[in-house]
């Protein structure tokens, strides 16, 4: 078995590294130091050079202005990115485009693909539902005019619900929106955030960002604006889920060079405390953690990327590569924090902002104990033999 990246992957990690290694983690603005919101806006300067990296558009089709990367390629550069807290939406950006690409209407795919491919769009989707804990697709009803008996096919669709925590709804152009039929089908709506009907509540995450609760009221869109085929939001889902276990690896990379880099230099009785047998020990539980973190992520991304077949559905090596960041996540910041001392809490050292950072990414689409609901369910309707 062959695990080495191909040089086109490979190619996009060093594209990532010369645009994120410029980002300062020092200069992310701290939810402890900042009230209300950390700011308005995410980092446009950034956003344009990810752009002229070309980084916008790894997943996209040429004819689109991609590179057409799979979704180990975004795993790479988002795992990156995590590891200066870029604070971009690049992961529901290029998560909405790839679903526009793959079931989109040629109309919708004219409209949104070229301008998002050069990042003059930008996309998000909205994935926590109603509540954070129930599904997203049920938070939402989508009516189209045949429902009545009024249409044809062809006619308009109507939309009401209210969907909660959506990442950088407010600055977006176009939100991708899961919705529940009668008939208990689930489509996507792919709406702009102007659209009328449409309002956005300020919610603030635990990083300080805003995030938007979004009110749909009798909301009209055209046949061509919705995606109707029914693995849709499944897949655009788990190509989400699957991002943010990236997303955690390069985080709790960090941190664990962070710690390493401080206890080797932190000196107690005359030695540096990275020599002391509880330190080195808790140390490489969490490079375990992070190993385990980083398998079970890119067998989740291969899955998304090759639709591969396995024992479970790929549903199931999302939700243990998920399980694993939640947890692993949450025990490397943690344990750093004790490993620093009082260093780690002190708001001029960085290492305060990767713990919220951390939080939001553990609980992001899901706690590892939602995860590991679903994993029993596959496991019972799959039975392994």
């Amino acid at each position: 078995m062959d695990f080495t990246f191909t040089e086109e992957q490979q190619a996009a990690v060093e594209a990532a590294r010369a645009v994120f290694g410029h980002v300062a983690p020092d200069s992310v603005p701290s939810p402890a130091l900042t009230p209300g919101a950390v700011a308005d806006d995410f980092d446009r300067a950034l956003w344009s050079k990810l752009a002229d990296a070309d980084l916008l558009s790894l997943l996209l089709d040429p004819e689109h202005g991609g590179a057409g990367l799979d979704a180990i390629a975004l795993c790479l550069v988002l795992r990156e990115s995590a590891k200066t807290l870029a604070r971009v939406p690049l992961l529901e950006h290029t998560a909405t485009a790839v679903a526009v690409q793959t079931y989109g209407s040629d109309e919708l795919k004219e409209q949104i693909l070229p301008r998002a491919a050069r990042g003059e769009l930008v996309l998000t989707a909205a994935s926590a539902g109603r509540t954070g804990h129930d599904p997203a697709q049920l938070a939402v009803s989508a009516r189209h005019d045949t429902d009545t008996g009024t249409g044809t096919g062809t006619g308009i669709w109507t939309l009401d619900g209210t969907q909660t925590g959506v990442p950088w709804a407010h600055n977006a152009d176009h939100i991708a929106v899961p919705a529940h039929t009668p008939q208990g089908r689930t489509i996507i709506a792919v709406l702009p955030r102007s659209h009328a009907g449409l309002t956005l509540a300020e919610q603030i995450s635990t990083t300080g960002e805003r995030l938007g609760e979004l009110h749909l009221d009798s909301v009209r869109l055209d046949p061509h604006q919705i995606i109707e085929t029914d693995e849709a939001w499944d897949r655009l889902h788990q190509l989400l889920t699957t991002g943010t276990c990236a997303q955690a690896l390069g985080l709790g990379e960090r941190v664990l060079q962070m710690t390493g880099d401080y206890t080797s230099k932190r000196e107690q009785f005359g030695y540096p405390v990275a020599t002391f047998q509880a330190v080195a020990v808790q140390a490489a539980d969490r490079y375990i953690d992070l190993r385990a973190m980083e398998a079970t992520l890119w067998q989740a991304a291969w899955r998304i990327g090759t639709q591969a077949g396995g024992a479970l559905p790929a549903a199931g090596d999302i939700a243990v590569a998920k399980i694993w960041a939640s947890e692993g996540v949450r025990r490397v910041v943690q344990t750093a924090q004790h490993l620093h001392g009082g260093f780690g809490a002190d708001t001029d050292y960085p290492l305060h902002r990767y713990h919220a950072w951390a939080k939001q990414l553990e609980l992001s689409l899901g706690p590892a104990a939602a995860h590991e609901e679903t994993l029993g369910d596959l496991l019972a309707a799959h039975p392994l033999s």
